[in-house]
């Protein structure tokens, strides 16, 4: 393998049947203009056409083409940290109420996209000795909050086991939910790039959409959308691979590994869809650039073979773009008048994002930000901060 960049290929959860939407030419209006198609942009985008709103959705590539429809295909409750960590960095009301949260939004998930979950649980598997006491603690801490987590023992490795969490097709859904929402009134574009928020304007690059009030639902490379938010959020490139179907290894639920750096689910039909080691691309990894790298896919496909056990060729190579934050809570606010931020959920959107799409739209339309207030402390008040640890 050579080169510092290989060919992206498409997920190994594109089957080859999406139509690609339309480009904006011209100038249009709604009452709201979502940016981004990922799974929180399209979840937004359901919440307000249940408030008879118009909408307009664009994204500058298709529906869910970044970490939306691209990533590992786990739900798995709670945010970035682990439960017991959570409690530690933001307190016990918080975190069970982040956890509680995701709990419901789980269910929520698998009605609106059906067919594209898998509730079948999740493995932590600790990589060493310091992990085990870790897997521990966290147990300790889930079962003293009432959360279900069991101990796990396997040959795999030993850890723990969340039977609330699932498997899904992340780039199906969204699909799902992009074509029921155009269905409802929504009119959505692709490949329209944002140039410019100007007010409520947003400008492109064939025409301006006006709208009441703007959204922004991207994750990856957010800050260059609201330049507002350097220093706040930093956007990492992560990557996977796929393997052809295999009987080699029968994996019944997505795996976490050495603290989430490795992670694996075995797909219905046997392929192995594997991401991670980002720690071996070192800094390059903080990227803008979606493209895989002959550094971490060689090592993603030493892991394949030496530590899952695979020697299924590998079809499948791709990388995404996604944002992190220094808490590890998500942005989730009102950045200028009329224009809201949601992202940076720091590689664990999936459920986070819808979570965050339900709280944006309460407290823009409804003027209720109690439930960004209680899971993620946002104030909903524009606030511009620069510098910070992502700008060191």
């Amino acid at each position: 393998m050579t080169g510092s960049l290989l060919a992206d290929t498409a997920p190994v959860w594109d089957d080859g049947r999406w139509t690609p939407l339309p480009t904006l030419h011209g100038d249009v209006s709604a009452d709201a203009v979502v940016i981004g198609l990922g799974g929180s942009g399209l979840t937004l985008i359901e919440e307000l056409l249940r408030r008879d709103e118009r909408v307009i959705g664009i994204d500058a590539h298709d529906v869910a083409a970044g970490a939306a429809g691209r990533n590992g295909g786990f739900l798995l409750a709670g945010a970035y940290d682990f439960y017991h960590d959570a409690v530690r960095r933001y307190g016990r009301e918080r975190a069970r109420a982040i956890y509680a949260a995701t709990l419901e939004e789980i269910p929520r998930i698998a009605e609106a996209a059906p067919g594209t979950v898998r509730p079948v649980g999740s493995k932590r598997i600790a990589a060493n000795a310091a992990e085990i006491r870790d897997c521990r603690e966290q147990l300790a801490m889930m079962q003293a909050d009432g959360l279900p987590a069991e101990w796990y023992e396997g040959t795999d490795g030993v850890g723990l086991f969340i039977p609330t969490d699932g498997a899904f097709d992340p780039l199906t859904r969204c699909r799902m939910l992009a074509a029921r929402a155009r269905r409802d009134g929504a009119t959505l574009f692709a490949k329209t790039r944002v140039d410019a928020i100007e007010g409520t304007r947003v400008l492109t690059p064939h025409g301006v959409i006006h709208a009441g009030r703007v959204f922004v639902a991207v994750d990856g490379k957010l800050e260059t959308v609201l330049p507002e938010l350097v220093g706040r959020v930093r956007t990492a490139r992560l990557q996977m691979l796929a393997c052809a179907p295999t009987a080699e290894v029968r994996i019944p639920c997505p795996v976490y590994y050495r603290g989430g750096y490795e992670y694996w689910q075995q797909l219905p039909d046997g392929r192995i869809a594997l991401g991670g080691l980002r720690d071996h691309g070192g800094m390059e990894e903080w990227s803008l650039e979606p493209k895989p790298t002959a550094t971490v896919q060689s090592a993603l496909e030493a892991f394949l073979r030496s530590h899952i056990k695979v020697s299924a060729p590998v079809t499948h190579r791709w990388a995404a773009c996604a944002a992190y934050t220094e808490t590890g809570l998500p942005i989730l606010e009102q950045v200028r008048e009329h224009v809201w931020a949601l992202g940076g959920y720091s590689g664990t959107g999936n459920v986070i994002g819808a979570l965050c799409a339900r709280a944006a739209v309460s407290a823009a339309l409804d003027g209720d930000s109690a439930p960004a207030q209680r899971l993620f402390g946002q104030s909903w008040s524009a606030k511009v901060t620069h510098g910070g640890w992502l700008a060191q």
